[in-house]
């Protein structure tokens, strides 16, 4: 629906083009009339040529500047500015009219009518009430002229009574033709209504959002500004459904729409997203700002009164929300969308009714490795960006994988340098899925033998992407042994019991924990208590059993908040 308001704006933009190069022309005429007016003109043939051809030549420049200059002019300003420079372009025609009126005599001209063209071009391009000040401001300086003759010449003006008529013509031209204008673009509002806004909430809806963020995100690249994007998701909505019934919660998603409507600027856009999920666009944003506004939305939300949030968990209805920020923490529209979505993942992890801002764990390592090496980090942060794009499973679960090994080295009372270690090795084990392809990764059945021989080499691909980098060297034994099993069957060095490095047996509990209670192409979600039966039935078998246990406890102390991420 965008695009065909884009193509209809040019559409008609092209035909006012059109039209007031043709009144330009009109007006060449009645100069060249006046120019060529004479019997020293007319009698001097040399002169007359002279003459036509230097005045044609001028002509037909400034009407080849003019052309180009309109039919440039949208795509090199913004929409307030551009209303402004057409209404002034209009009143420089409205001067060239009226001088050429003067030339042709005065209030005896016969081409006072040529202010039509502008009338009609003002109408169609700028509206009722543009069309009307036009309209006005021709029938006054027509009637001016009248009357500053009248006083000059002490007679009779018998063309003033023609000239009120004609500016009765110049008023109802652009009167109706207004209200069509506005009819048209009223009905056009609410087709776009309709296509690109959600009909419970009245905010714009999943496709809409989309579509705008790519074109955003392309002009901040363009012009080098800040774009922040903020994911706002209700907590415990599936409580309070399941509670009070969809008509309730329909109800609540209605208030939160509103609420968003209110507290957002102008330039901002509220989208809903999906289900209890939406969307603020802010452009030209920094991620202070945004992180300001999305704080003070949440704290209405908490404040807002809703129909029995008293039976929520924590006694009201609430909203966590993740910030990031385009080109600060993300290259394109898809990276901004989903760094938004990791903090988000993280503001409802971490108690919920909160604000998180996206970091990347990469981004928190380079302040402890050597200045040399950060150019490779940055290299092997673009590698984990290029397979979350190939693979969606995979970036959730490096997240998640990442959340629950935090939890897991507290309960286990890692050092500082082994739970950094464990936390980094957790977000880039899987970096070797790399060299995968896609359509590997995201097979729905079976793999082939020789697809499962490529899949088993990801962890020692991944090494060899981490080697050059000195301050990576503490993640290689897990990135490489994260796939062993306690009871040496795993790959690729078939290790067994304590000869599998620590830290690597404990992310081997952790990754395949996500796996059995996470969706993924080739199998079904299990429940957290289904996957705690799975830890125990293959624990000393696969999994290292005290590590195996201490998780379970873990899972167990964290089921409630483990449970509203699902």
């Amino acid at each position: 629906m965008k695009r065909i308001r884009t193509n209809r704006l040019k559409e008609i933009n092209d035909i006012v083009t059109i039209v007031k190069l043709a009144s330009l022309l009109f007006t060449a005429i009645i100069f060249f009339q006046y120019l060529l007016n004479g019997e020293e003109v007319l009698n001097n043939w040399v002169y007359r040529q002279l003459m036509l051809i230097a005045v044609g030549g001028i002509l037909l420049f400034l009407l080849a500047m003019y052309l180009l200059w309109a039919l440039s002019l949208e795509e090199k300003i913004n929409k307030d500015k551009y209303r402004k420079v057409i209404f002034i372009e209009n009143l420089v025609f409205i001067a060239i009219f009226f001088i050429s009126v003067i030339i042709s005599g005065g209030n005896e001209s016969e081409y006072k009518y040529i202010f039509l063209f502008i009338i009609t071009s003002s109408t169609i391009q700028l509206g009722l009430k543009s069309g009307i000040a036009v309209s006005l401001i021709s029938s006054i300086l027509i009637l001016a002229m009248d009357i500053f003759c009248l006083t000059n010449s002490g007679g009779v003006n018998k063309f003033f009574q023609n000239d009120i008529i004609l500016s009765g013509i110049f008023v109802l031209t652009a009167w109706p033709l207004g209200f069509y204008v506005k009819i048209e673009g009223e009905h056009i509002n609410q087709l776009e209504g309709l296509v690109n806004k959600d009909g419970l909430t009245e905010v714009y809806n999943h496709r809409y959002f989309h579509d705008t963020l790519k074109e955003k995100v392309s002009l901040s690249g363009k012009y080098n500004e800040n774009i922040s994007l903020i994911f706002i998701d209700i907590d415990y909505f599936k409580h309070y459904n399941d509670l009070y019934g969809h008509q309730r919660g329909d109800e609540v998603l209605r208030t939160i729409g509103n609420i968003l409507k209110k507290n957002i600027r102008s330039t901002d856009i509220a989208a809903r997203y999906g289900g209890e999920e939406f969307a603020l666009i802010l452009p030209n944003t920094t991620e202070e700002q945004a992180l300001l506004i999305a704080d003070r939305i949440r704290s209405v939300i908490e404040k807002t009164k809703f129909y029995g949030e008293e039976n929520q968990p924590s006694g009201v209805l609430t909203a966590s929300m993740g910030v990031s920020v385009f080109p600060v923490k993300a290259k394109s529209d898809i990276e901004l969308i989903k760094s938004a979505d990791d903090a988000l993942y993280r503001a409802k992890f971490f108690n919920k009714n909160r604000v998180e801002t996206y970091t990347s764990i990469l981004d928190d390592l380079k302040n402890d490795i050597d200045e040399r090496d950060v150019e490779l980090v940055t290299s092997i942060k673009t590698l984990i960006s290029v397979i979350n794009a190939k693979d969606r499973y995979t970036y959730g679960h490096s997240e998640r994988v990442v959340l629950y090994s935090r939890l897991l080295a507290q309960k286990l009372n890692l050092s500082k340098e082994e739970e950094d270690t464990l936390i980094y090795g957790a977000y880039m084990h899987d970096i070797g899925k790399i060299n995968i392809a896609q359509d590997v990764l995201m097979k729905k059945m079976p793999l082939l033998p020789e697809e499962w021989n490529m899949l088993k080499q990801h962890p020692e691909n991944g090494v060899e992407i981490i080697k050059p980098v000195k301050s990576l060297q503490n993640m290689i034994p897990i990135i490489l042994h994260h796939h062993e099993k306690y009871n040496g069957t795993g790959y690729p060095g078939s290790l067994k019991g304590e000869e599998i490095p620590y830290l690597a047996r404990v992310l081997t509990v952790v990754d395949s924990f996500d796996a059995m209670t996470s969706n993924r192409p080739y199998n079904k979600r299990k429940t957290y208590e289904e996957a705690i039966i799975e830890l125990r039935k293959f624990s000393g078998i696969q999994f290292d059993p005290i590590i195996a246990e201490k998780f379970i406890e873990v899972i167990e102390e964290n089921k409630d908040r483990l449970d509203s991420l699902v």
